[in-house]
């Protein structure tokens, strides 16, 4: 019975820790959402629930953070956002994700390089999505502009990531308690 208990109570935290990760995400939306742009760059935002998502990423794993992600691009679509808002965000999204996740899992990269490789992804990302709506391959010309701010933010994000990552010990997220 104890087994049940302790595994229970794990669940629970993580359960806790997850859904306080999506919220903390969703409320990075909303603030950036409401920043005037910080670069001269149309459409162009730091990424500020990026930070999550890296966090999510070394802290709770790939799949975890790919569902938190796409719960958070869900619901600031749905509060604050729209459809065309909701497509361009998960194309972006899915894309930087599953690229961070793969380079993460290599081991060979350091959070901020997987964080700026995450960074240009998700302008790939946006930017096929762009191609595919308005039918035209002259929209990727852009790409060429998004790509320094990409790594630009991404280097940002990943810094703040890692010391959060280095900063909130394991047992938070693993559910243990520390000795």
């Amino acid at each position: 019975m104890k087994k049940k208990t302790d595994s229970g109570r794990i669940n629970i935290q993580k359960t806790a820790v997850y859904g306080v990760l999506a919220a903390l995400a969703l409320a990075l939306s909303y603030l950036e959402s409401q920043l005037p742009a910080f670069f001269p760059i149309p459409g162009m935002k730091l990424g500020l629930t990026n930070i999550i998502v890296v966090l999510a990423l070394y802290k709770t794993g790939g799949k975890s953070a790919m569902a938190m992600n796409v719960l958070r691009i869900v619901m600031a679509s749905v509060l604050f956002g729209g459809p065309s808002a909701l497509l361009y965000s998960l194309a972006g999204g899915m894309l930087s994700t599953a690229v961070m996740i793969i380079l993460k899992r290599t081991g060979a990269f350091r959070v901020v390089t997987v964080s700026i490789a995450g960074g240009v992804a998700h302008n790939i990302g946006q930017i096929i999505v762009a191609v595919l709506v308005t039918n035209t391959v002259s929209v990727a010309w852009y790409l060429a502009l998004l790509w320094f701010t990409g790594m630009a933010s991404g280097a940002l994000i990943g810094i703040i990531g890692s010391e959060l990552i280095r900063r909130l010990p394991d047992s938070l997220f693993e559910g243990k308690k520390k000795e």
